[in-house]
């Protein structure tokens, strides 16, 4: 055990060498290749700014994401009426969907009780 401990300790020393090392540069780099993001002057007010814009923007895609709901509902039901007609690919594209639905459902839920899987804290 002292010897696993000694070894994430030499790992986590190399980390931090190389991210103090590195780090910098790579800051900059990012920087510079999203410049295009960047908002000038970087102050409360331009944040605050930007997070309204963003806030009533997604406010104002609600009726057409609504509208596309509908579509999408009325498309499975015309499936659903002409699930005689269903191929195989359909069918099973249909089961993987619903299988990624349950399992991010089981992995939030795990998340939700902090990673652990029974549900008790040991």
């Amino acid at each position: 055990m002292a010897s696993k401990l000694k070894q994430l300790q030499s790992k986590a020393c190399q980390a931090s060498q190389f991210v103090s090392k590195h780090g910098t540069t790579y800051y900059r780099q990012l920087l510079e290749e999203n410049k295009q993001y960047i908002q000038e002057p970087p102050t409360v007010e331009k944040c605050d700014l930007l997070s309204k814009q963003l806030f009533y923007t997604r406010l104002a895609s609600i009726p057409g994401r609504y509208e596309s709901f509908w579509k999408e509902l009325d498309y499975v039901k015309q499936l659903w009426k002409n699930r005689k007609e269903l191929t195989v690919e359909d069918v099973s594209i249909a089961a993987l969907f619903g299988l990624e639905c349950y399992g991010w459902y089981c992995v939030g839920e795990i998340v939700g009780r902090g990673f652990t899987i029974t549900g008790y804290y040991v």
